[in-house]
């Protein structure tokens, strides 16, 4: 399966987080569950694409565009 980042799903899509930017990531986020191997739904986009509402493996939570490019996933 080709590799994606989080900016790349669409509403609705799922997908499974295989690494990020350790050190563009905060830690916060990590702790709330953006780490590898977990479970990541994008919920809704802004009007402008920016932030995005998604789910990680429970946890809601809206990011940046920015932040999203800097999270591989793989689409399930």
């Amino acid at each position: 399966m080709k590799i994606h980042t989080v900016a790349d799903l669409q509403r609705g899509e799922r997908a499974i987080i295989k690494s990020y930017q350790e050190d563009i990531i905060p830690l916060k986020l990590i702790e709330m569950g953006c780490i590898e191997g977990n479970y990541i739904e994008v919920l809704q986009r802004a009007p402008m694409q920016d932030p995005l509402y998604i789910n990680i493996s429970g946890t809601y939570v809206a990011i940046r565009l920015e932040m999203a490019t800097k999270i591989w996933v793989e689409k399930i």
